[in-house]
């Protein structure tokens, strides 16, 4: 297996890069800032699940195939783009008041909504695929027995940092604009500022190059 200073170093890495701001972190963002604290766990845990789908296909080969086809690493893209613009518009067009999520069964199908929304994003960012297959190698022993046993603990070790780190921003982000959420007029304008930011975000990917 690898060392523990290799070990070590990959979650100084993992941690850098989890932190720096990019469309699953600006996703969460947006969620807690327009919808509270709830919104932004749920979609902290959404891209938590989404990672173990990327693992899974780093480790059968799915993200080689991302990165060595240029037609795969497309198609990939302009799904999730057209999956976040589209939450972007409903989120624009919604005419629903109040932000806040509510304590009964419609609130349990608004966060199984968010949950999944948060799953898609991330499952239908290819940039994630190929930060997995980017990262993950360079820490493998290659000369050690069981390589894909390495590769499993580390993303793993990215996941398991990634979820308790993206609920604490979520915590934070939410707690500094409950004020916010609780006025009928900022709703408005937070929801619009959701919808304009999933745009973005889909724009963005679609416009990215390996």
């Amino acid at each position: 297996m690898m060392s523990l200073h290799s070990y070590l170093l990959f979650v100084l890495a993992a941690v850098a890069l989890i932190l720096v701001p990019g469309p699953d972190m600006m996703y969460m963002l947006g969620r807690c800032l327009a919808q509270g604290r709830r919104a932004g766990i749920l979609s902290a845990v959404g891209f938590n699940l989404g990672g173990y789908v990327h693992l899974t296909a780093a480790v059968l080969g799915l993200s080689a195939i991302l990165a060595t086809s240029a037609t795969a690493f497309t198609v990939v893209k302009w799904i999730g783009a057209a999956y976040l613009v589209y939450l972007g518009l409903s989120a624009l067009w919604s005419k629903q008041a109040p932000l806040a999520i509510q304590t009964d069964a419609t609130a349990g199908r608004r966060s199984r909504t968010i949950l999944w929304q948060a799953f898609l994003s991330d499952v239908l960012n290819p940039k994630v695929a190929l930060f997995f297959l980017a990262l993950l190698p360079q820490f493998v022993d290659r000369s050690a027995p069981h390589p894909t046993l390495q590769i499993i603990l580390l993303g793993v070790t990215v996941n398991a940092i990634g979820l308790p780190t993206n609920i604490a921003i979520a915590c934070f982000a939410a707690r500094i604009t409950r004020g916010l959420r609780r006025n009928g007029s900022a709703t408005v304008w937070l929801r619009r500022g959701l919808g304009t930011l999933f745009i973005a975000l889909g724009l963005r990917i679609a416009v990215e190059r390996v």
